[in-house]
Parts: C-alpha cells; sequence; structure tokens
C-alpha cells in the first residue's frame, strides 16, 4: 500500500509506510497539546492519534471552564494520507515542523477552534518510556515535548475566546509505540503479581529563559521506573536537572495536588528548586479518553464519521468520584530557583496521577488520602 508518504527518504523498515513494523495492535501514533491562559480560569486540552493496526483514527476537544469540562471527540477509518493529520472536522496542520503548528476545529457540536502554536523553545526528546506486565510489554513509547505560545481564537457555544499569545502558553508532544488501545482484549491469566497503583508526574513548563520538561514515575514502592528532568536554553544548551526529589502537597482528605516542591540539580551540581502551584485542572479519563475513561476509548471503532459531544458536571457524584483514579492535567504556575538566587517565574502543565499504594507518599492501599 503505497502512499504519499513514500516519496519521503523516512522509511526505517523494508515496508511502505502505511505499514507499521510491529504488528502489536496496540501500536499508536499520537499528537497531543493544551493550552491555557494564566488565570486558571479555562483549560483546553486536543489531540489526535492513528492506529495502523487497527485501521482506526480519533481525535478529541476537552474543555474545562468552571466546574463544567466538554468534550468532543471524533473517530473514523484511516486513510492513506498521514502527511495531513486529521479527523472530521479537526485538523493539524505542521507549518514548520518542530516550530509551528496550526489547530483547527470547524463547528462541530458547539465548539469551534483556530489555533497556531508557537515553539518557545526547542524540543525536548524524552527516554524511552517501557512498562511490562509479567514478560508482556504494554507500554513501549518515545516522545518529544515542547513548550509553546498561542494564538487565535476558541468558540464555545457562540461565545468567542480570544486567545493571545501574551498571555497564553501550553505544552504539546509527539508520541508513538506500543500502549493500550482499542476494545479490551481477553484477559488471560490475572497479572502476577497484582497491580497495585501508580505515581505520576510529568511537568512541561516555559520560565523567561529556559524551557522545562520533567517526568517522573514509580511503583508503589517508590522505586523509579522513568526518570528525565531536562532544560533546555534558549540559545540551544540542553542541561540534564538530575534526579529530582519530590513532595507533592495535597489538598486534605484528598490525592488531589495543590502544588508541589521539586528539589533538582543543576549540571554544576548546584541546587535548582521549583515552587509549583496547581490550578484548574482537566480530568484526561473524563471525555478525553485515556486510562480509565468508561465512556471512551483511543483506537475503539466507533463506525465511518463518528462525532459526539458530552458534557460532564465535575461536581457530580458520579463523575468527582472518579476523578482520583487517572491523570489529571492542571493549569501550573512555578518559581524557579537557583543557587545564586536568581529566580525565574513559569507557567505550563502539572500533569499528576497517584492512584493505589504509594509508599514514599504514606499512601497504604486506594482507599487512602493526604491528612
Amino acid at each position: 500500500m503505497i502512499t504519499p508518504a513514500d516519496e519521503f527518504p523516512i522509511h526505517q523498515a523494508p515496508l511502505p509506510i502505511a505499514w507499521p513494523a510491529s504488528s502489536d495492535r496496540n501500536f499508536y501514533d499520537r499528537s497531543y497539546l493544551c493550552a491555557h491562559d494564566r488565570t486558571g480560569d479555562v483549560f483546553v486540552i486536543m489531540g489526535v492519534g492513528y492506529y495502523p493496526v487497527l485501521g482506526v483514527k480519533d481525535a478529541f476537544v476537552l474543555v474545562r471552564r468552571g466546574e463544567v469540562q466538554t468534550a468532543v471527540r471524533l473517530s473514523d477509518a484511516m486513510d492513506g494520507d498521514r502527511l495531513h493529520q486529521h479527523v472530521g472536522t479537526l485538523a493539524i496542520e505542521v507549518a514548520e515542523p518542530l516550530k509551528s503548528l496550526r489547530v483547527t476545529l470547524d463547528e462541530t457540536e458547539g465548539i469551534a477552534l483556530d489555533l497556531t502554536w508557537t515553539g518557545l523553545f526547542d524540543v525536548v526528546q524524552e527516554q524511552r518510556h517501557l512498562m511490562r506486565q509479567g514478560t508482556r510489554v504494554t507500554l513501549d513509547a518515545q516522545r518529544f515535548a515542547q513548550v509553546g505560545s498561542w494564538s487565535g481564537r476558541i468558540i464555545v457555544d457562540g461565545e468567542t475566546i480570544s486567545v493571545d499569545p501574551a498571555t497564553w502558553i501550553g505544552t504539546r508532544d509527539r508520541s508513538w509505540g506500543i500502549r493500550p488501545i482499542g476494545e479490551a482484549e481477553p484477559p488471560g491469566r490475572p497479572a502476577d503479581p497484582p497491580f497495585e497503583g501508580m505515581w505520576w508526574l510529568y511537568m512541561p513548563m516555559a520560565f523567561d529563559d529556559f524551557g522545562m520538561v520533567l517526568i517522573i514515575q514509580e511503583s508503589p514502592s517508590g522505586f523509579r521506573t522513568l526518570n528525565d528532568c531536562t532544560r533546555v536554553w534558549r540559545d540551544g544548551r540542553v542541561e540534564q536537572l538530575g534526579w529530582p526529589r519530590v513532595r507533592i502537597h495535597y489538598r486534605p482528605g484528598t490525592r488531589l495536588p495543590t502544588g508541589a516542591t521539586i528539589e533538582a540539580t543543576a549540571a554544576d551540581g548546584s541546587p535548582v528548586t521549583i515552587e509549583v502551584d496547581a490550578h484548574l485542572g482537566t480530568a484526561l479519563h473524563v471525555g478525553g479518553g485515556y486510562g480509565g475513561d468508561p465512556d471512551w476509548g483511543h483506537g475503539q471503532w466507533k463506525g465511518a464519521g463518528f462525532v459526539e459531544r458530552v458534557t460532564y458536571d465535575v461536581t457530580d457524584p458520579a463523575v468527582a468520584g472518579r476523578i482520583p483514579f487517572g491523570v489529571i492535567d492542571h493549569v501550573g504556575h512555578a518559581v524557579c530557583r537557583e543557587a545564586d538566587g536568581t529566580q525565574q517565574e513559569g507557567w505550563g502543565m502539572f500533569e499528576h496521577a497517584s492512584f493505589g499504594r504509594h509508599d514514599p507518599s504514606g499512601f497504604a492501599d486506594w482507599g487512602a488520602v493526604a491528612p
């Protein structure tokens, strides 16, 4: 199956680009983008995913304002043109690779977008992310991330939200590889040992002179299975910030974060401290299709030209009860302090999940919360 992409010298295997080298049904290729201003009043998340083995592509837009979270979801059969990412009325145009994108959504169920992304710093290639359950690989992904600014407009039910690059900022990443997608597979033998929980922190931030991408995953015992903290300077220098120590500040009686204190290490060995405040949160598993979402799953076949809109009241007990058991993206505000007293203010995304056991946080089981 030859497609337009085969015109370019980008092959990695003796196959047409349309045929993934892996036959794993869970092979995926996805774009994630988020946008927010600095008030914490609105948070917009967008995504487009391709699932070549399943023959499906899908997209979503989440808009969180106040206590309302709205999702528009689109799905269709994959076609042969992956040089132009689009699902239904949503499209991502790569205006200048690794620097500028345009995201558009023609009016769909009352939601429309016309947004232009401009990277503020170079992209960061993250460490390869690998997870196993027993002997089986459940996640094997490569990502690059970037912090940038947004311009354009968002329309929600006739109301236009102007997006000014002086105040609107965000994160985007591209990831591809293996992760659970599509319809549920037969469970087979129960996991041994059983899954006891997950602790996760992902924090891409834009400061005046540098961008920072931090990604950490820990097992229930606190053993760190993923550790990556990279600072990219405006002049192109790339600096690793060591093995950050993290204290998440939780709202009493919950596992919802109000912020964090992060102690990292500069290349010269001096301490770098980041204090983060977490503002408006958007649960990726409430309409966005990420892990644990009972209403929508990435890569599922919904039929040709599928479109739907769902609106959630996050104070509804049925919704609020499931929010803590998934990944939540927050508008993040940070202050980074160097050893010489220099400090910079930053904005970006504070993404966190903590469910099940996590010994360093004092969470003994699935029902444990902060004192």
